[in-house]
């Protein structure tokens, strides 16, 4: 049996592939910059608490690096589905709420980032006085 495409749809399919096309760019744009900034900014935290071993702070970070990006992305990937688009206003609002969305998203994770490495720096400055 063989079904039929009508133009609504393929016009509602096209619409759905603007805002992916889109959607995905600023997703992945944003992770990279976000997190380009925080851990060149973070090599500081990590010399400190590996107490200026420069080599052991070096490989953390970039494994925190790394997690940050599988972490986001995948996220960013969970969220892309969108409902049917069929008009450019709702293609507009439905942009909106997952680029909104996930940029909260991404700012909780970037302050949760921040928290484990003051949390790194204060048990390393504890475990210092106590030696």
């Amino acid at each position: 049996m063989e079904t039929q495409t009508t133009t609504p749809e393929i016009i509602n399919n096209l619409m759905n592939i603007k805002a992916y096309l889109i959607y995905l760019p600023i997703a992945i744009g944003t992770t990279y910059w976000v997190a380009k900034t925080l851990f060149k900014n973070s090599k500081i935290f990590m010399l400190d608490i590996f107490h200026g071993r420069a080599e052991i702070a070096h490989s953390t970070n970039r494994l925190f690096e790394i997690g940050f990006y599988l972490l986001n992305i995948g996220a960013a990937l969970m969220i892309l589905p969108m409902s049917v688009i069929g008009t450019y206003q709702e293609l507009i609002e439905e942009l909106s709420a997952k680029v909104g969305g996930f940029l909260i998203y991404l700012g909780v994770i970037l302050f949760l980032n921040l928290l484990l490495f003051f949390r790194g720096k204060r048990k390393s400055s504890q475990n210092a006085v106590a030696k």
